[in-house]
């Protein structure tokens, strides 16, 4: 199976059809045979933690706010596995990951990517926390050691943003992105394209603690990049691009093949005003 880390940007993006929703569509229509189960790594499952969901049927979590209503009417009913969960806490071991029956569901970080990529919501869908407790380098190893659930018919993604600083947006750069978060985003994509398993050096770039104030959006990616290291291949880049100066679009793809980039020339979806809701409060 393929695997994908997805630059997921505004919840929005589940409503609008742009560039970066007709890549992520492009990308799902491409993975065959379909997959046995969805595994996501997603930042908005992000706390001292570590589980996995093994419910059979995740509830939409609408994690957000400010957004119009249409948003929070999104539901997206893809069942659960805990079969799939089960494998998930097996290949973690010795990290203990327990078995979440009742708690989470699906976030935005997950849902607002799959009502493009897998729209019929048929797949079961395992999201996996990422424990705030641990170094990114941890991260990086867990994501190596799910590989081989790619060889079981398991479709992993990393569900975040390279560059994710609320603090820093600007409404008026709608497609742009500050230098700093391009000359960190660059950076990146040149180590996942060439040489991913050195990503855990963005650590030390000049702008990281620009481009990455809270490390929840970035460690996805980390899943992400332990699987191509673990493949000893290199990423393909799916789509790129900037929101609103401080957010990067970039999306990375490993062992797929997708059509050329959907036509639209429309930029990633937008967030709330913020003279009424404070981006950092969007949760996006």
């Amino acid at each position: 199976m393929p695997a994908a880390f997805l630059g997921h940007g505004s919840p929005m993006n589940a409503l609008e059809v742009n560039r970066f929703s007709g890549a992520w569509r492009a990308f799902g229509a491409s993975v065959l045979p379909r997959p046995r189960a969805i595994v996501v790594v997603s930042a908005h499952w992000y706390g001292n933690l570590s589980a996995v969901t093994a419910m059979a049927r995740p509830r939409t979590i609408h994690d957000f706010y400010g957004f119009p209503k249409k948003l929070f009417e999104v539901e997206y009913p893809a069942p659960g596995d805990r079969g799939v969960a089960e494998e998930v806490a097996e290949i973690a071991k010795p990290t203990h990951v327990g078995l979440d029956l009742d708690s989470w569901g699906l976030d935005h970080g997950t849902w607002s990517v799959l009502v493009h990529a897998f729209p019929e919501a048929d797949i079961p869908v395992i999201q996996l926390a990422i424990d705030a407790r641990k170094e990114a380098a941890f991260h990086f190893e867990l994501g190596a050691r799910l590989a081989p659930l790619r060889e079981r018919g398991v479709l992993i993604l990393g569900s975040g943003n390279v560059v994710h600083n609320l603090r820093a947006i600007d409404w008026k750069l709608e497609g742009e992105g500050f230098d700093w978060a391009q000359r960190f985003d660059e950076r990146a994509r040149q180590l996942l394209v060439e040489e991913p398993s050195e990503v855990l050096s963005l650590e030390e770039h000049p702008d990281y603690l620009h481009a990455v104030p809270t490390p929840d959006h970035f460690l996805p990616m980390l899943y992400f990049a332990g699987l191509a290291a673990a493949a000893k291949k290199r990423e393909g880049v799916l789509v790129d691009g900037y929101a609103y100066g401080s957010l990067s679009m970039t999306s990375y793809t490993l062992d797929a093949s997708c059509p050329p980039e959907a036509p639209s020339t429309a930029p990633a979806a937008g967030i709330p005003d913020p003279g009424v809701v404070p981006p950092e409060d969007t949760n996006l």
